[in-house]
Parts: C-alpha cells; sequence; structure tokens
C-alpha cells in the first residue's frame, strides 16, 4: 500500500457529533473505568482549541450543548471503548443525570492554556480513589493514567509518531500528489467511497429532523430536490446540511478526517454533488476524494489540528476545491492557481467553535471553493506576488497554515475571553 494511501486509511475514522465534545466524554469514561463508587466530582482541563470547539457545540443523543455537559455524560453514560463515538447510547434518563451532577456542582471544565495542540486532562474521583487520565496529540491518545497518585500507565508523545502523516506529507509537492492520484490503484482507495455513504446519511439524518432550519433553507434553493441539476446548489445542500446535522448532535456519525468530522464532510459531500449532477464515474470520485483529503490534511500540519482558524472552510475548502478542479480536469498549473485562488480568498476566517455557525462557515467555503476552480479553470488567478501567496504552492498552503498558528494565537485568547463572559 503507498504511504499516502495508508495516511488517510490511517486517519478516516467515524466521529458521532463534534469530535471535542466527543473526546471530553471518552476521557471522563475512561477515567471512571478504573474506579468503584459514585463519582463525587470531575475536573476536566482543556487546551483553548478543546474548550472553544465544545463551547456551545451540540451532543450527540442531547438537547443540550457544550463541555460540561459533554462531561457529565462522560460519567452516566459514556463507554470509553468507544473512543470518539463514547455517547452513542445516551437515553433521555442518562441527560437527566447529567443535569443532576451539573446542578450538584460536580463537574468543573478549566481553559488550561492556549495552544493549538490537543490537550485534555480528566480528574474523576469517587469516595475512596481517584484517576487521572492525560490526552495529548490526537483526540484519543492517551499518554498517561495514573490511579491515586499512582501511574498506571504512561507513553512518551513522539511528535514523529503522532503525526508522521503530516511529517511525511510535507516532504511530497503537489506534482508527486498528483502524480500518485494518477497512478494508485482504484482499488486501493475503495474505501473512501465509505466516507461519501457515512456522511450522506448524516445529510439525511439531518434532513429528517424537526431541529435543522438551514437544511430545509438550501433544499428549497435546491428546487426541492437533494441532487438537481445545479451541482453548486446540489453541494451547498449535502454538505452544509449534513454539517448542520453534525454540530447540533444528531445520532449518526461522520466520516472524519484531521481529527474533526466538518472536515471530512466538506472534503467529501461537494465532489459527490458534481460525481452525481455530472454523471462522472466512480474512479473519477475515489480519486479525486483522495486528492481532497490529502490537500487538506498538508494545510492542516502548518496550521494545528485546532486553532483560531476554520480549518473546515480554509483547509477542507481548499482540499475539495482541487478535488473538484481534478474533476473539471486540471493539472499541476490548475490545482496551483485553485490553490492561490483559497489562499487569497478565504484565509482567515475564524473558527469560534463547533457550533451552528459552522453551517454559515461551510456555504462561504463551498462558494469559495466552486467560484476559485470556475475561475482559475478559465486561467484566471491570483498571482504569487501577491499577499501570502508563495512562490510554489507548497509554500502557499505553508503560510496558510502559519497564518494559524502561530499567527493566530492572540485571536484565539481573544475569542475564548468572549465565551468567558458571555
Amino acid at each position: 500500500m503507498n504511504i499516502l494511501t495508508r495516511i488517510i486509511k490511517d486517519d478516516m475514522k467515524p466521529a458521532l457529533g463534534v469530535t471535542e465534545p466527543g473526546a471530553i466524554a471518552f476521557s471522563v469514561a475512561k477515567a471512571k473505568s478504573y474506579l468503584e463508587g459514585e463519582v463525587e466530582s470531575v475536573v476536566v482541563k482543556l487546551n483553548s482549541g478543546i474548550y472553544k470547539n465544545a463551547f456551545t457545540c451540540g451532543i450527540p443523543n442531547s438537547n443540550e450543548v457544550g463541555n460540561s455537559f459533554a462531561a457529565a455524560l462522560g460519567v452516566v453514560a459514556g463507554k470509553a471503548e468507544k473512543g470518539l463515538e463514547s455517547l452513542e447510547d445516551v437515553t433521555i434518563n442518562d441527560n437527566k443525570k447529567a443535569e443532576q451532577l451539573i446542578n450538584e456542582g460536580k463537574i468543573k471544565v478549566l481553559l488550561d492554556r492556549i495552544s493549538s495542540d490537543i490537550f485534555i486532562e480528566t480528574e474523576v474521583k469517587t469516595k475512596k480513589d481517584s484517576c487521572i487520565v492525560k490526552i495529548e496529540g490526537t483526540h484519543t491518545n492517551i499518554v498517561e493514567i495514573s490511579k491515586n497518585g499512582e501511574k498506571i500507565f504512561s507513553k512518551e508523545l513522539d511528535k514523529k509518531e503522532e503525526v508522521s502523516e503530516e511529517i511525511i506529507l510535507s516532504r511530497y509537492t503537489i506534482k508527486d500528489i498528483l502524480d500518485y492520484i494518477e497512478n494508485v490503484s482504484i482499488s486501493e482507495i475503495a474505501f473512501v467511497m465509505e466516507a461519501h455513504k457515512v456522511n450522506m446519511e448524516l445529510f439525511q439524518e439531518g434532513l429528517d429532523s424537526e431541529r435543522t432550519t438551514f437544511v430545509k433553507e438550501l433544499l428549497k434553493m435546491n428546487g426541492g430536490k437533494i441532487f438537481s441539476d445545479n451541482s453548486l446548489n446540489t453541494a451547498q445542500l449535502i454538505c452544509n446540511g449534513a454539517i448542520e446535522a453534525r454540530v447540533i448532535g444528531l445520532s449518526k456519525p461522520a466520516m472524519s478526517i484531521t481529527g474533526s468530522g466538518a472536515h471530512g464532510i466538506i472534503t467529501t459531500l461537494p465532489l459527490l454533488a458534481e460525481y452525481k449532477v455530472k454523471g462522472l464515474s466512480e474512479e473519477k470520485l475515489r480519486r479525486a476524494t483522495m486528492l481532497s483529503y490529502l490537500i487538506c490534511t498538508y494545510i492542516k500540519e502548518y496550521s494545528g489540528r485546532l486553532s483560531a482558524f476554520c480549518g473546515c472552510g480554509i483547509a477542507g475548502g481548499t482540499g475539495v476545491a482541487c478535488g473538484l478542479g481534478y474533476l473539471r480536469g486540471a493539472g499541476l498549473q490548475e490545482i496551483t492557481n485553485i490553490i492561490n485562488n483559497m489562499a487569497s480568498g478565504i484565509t482567515g476566517m475564524i473558527c469560534d467553535g463547533g457550533n451552528q455557525g459552522c453551517t454559515m462557515k461551510g456555504i462561504v467555503a463551498v462558494d469559495a471553493a466552486f467560484r476559485a476552480v470556475e475561475m482559475a479553470m478559465n486561467n484566471v488567478y491570483i498571482f504569487n506576488v501577491h499577499g501570502i501567496n508563495g512562490a510554489t504552492p507548497e509554500k502557499t498552503m505553508m503560510n496558510m497554515g502559519k497564518i494559524a498558528s502561530p499567527g493566530m494565537t492572540e485571536t484565539e485568547k481573544v475569542i475564548v475571553d468572549i465565551f468567558k463572559n458571555k
């Protein structure tokens, strides 16, 4: 298997609801699994990215939102063995129990640091025992477990091991990636079709739900059809309908990439729209999806997994723009120009957490992607000399990431301060 295939295959995972509440619940459930008796207190310390992304985010199988409720549900119903889908089996009664824990003051969530590097430290106490679980690097990567002050598990956070895909990707050029896209065995990348299936099931869940609003309006804008003869309107509908379903916490998973369900949705479903509306081959769709994934992941290498810029719109949007260009016959020069157009047009969109606003950001990003591709395919693009564009597409993507980290560290502080004062 080609290393680029393995990178994406290993990273592609189903995630129920927004990833950050799932990670919080997972950490709490894991710590609780080492204890017996009634939980007396839970203290969760988070980096700013996790804290912000889960702050007003919908939680699967619940009408509630946010960090504290995710932690409380981790106590009463979380199943650590299910990882990011730890809240899959939450019931109405579980929600009542979680609310009671919060009302009793047993759940505390603290902002520990301003950082784009994932950090969760959870301490759960009963009358007799306590357990601390530390997560770093990725959303479920446990680096240390202590029970009653004694370390019972630990491992070094090997940066090269944890983000190996990013380090490897930085060695590739866009030409290398396009050569891979053209030549990789179609059977080797068949697994990407599962992402389209999972994400469309999430879209349908949103369309059928009484809680959603954007998806109904987007359906009207697409002539009342899921797949119309307009690929942009169809893309807006299925992509952002799925994003809305995810951020309000409906009970179907998204297929995540780079640890994010929204990234996974935006890098795939607009391509499915183009494929369906234009009657393209499944082979082209598979190859375009891999390109979209790889471009998104490349940018995320430099921005970090969680930061103050909207990775869904900027990294995911640029990825899907390149995939869309590929479906329309783009070669190296056109893909380079598409990246330049996206870098100049959309870089700087902030991330103010996982919430319904992600739907609107997705709408902006999908529109930008289609416009950037249409312009580039007609040889209209922003020249390298302008703005943050680099001399090469690789430099441009690096610069896009740098805007987020370290560039927007102060922005992250301001966003979190706004949240804390709401």
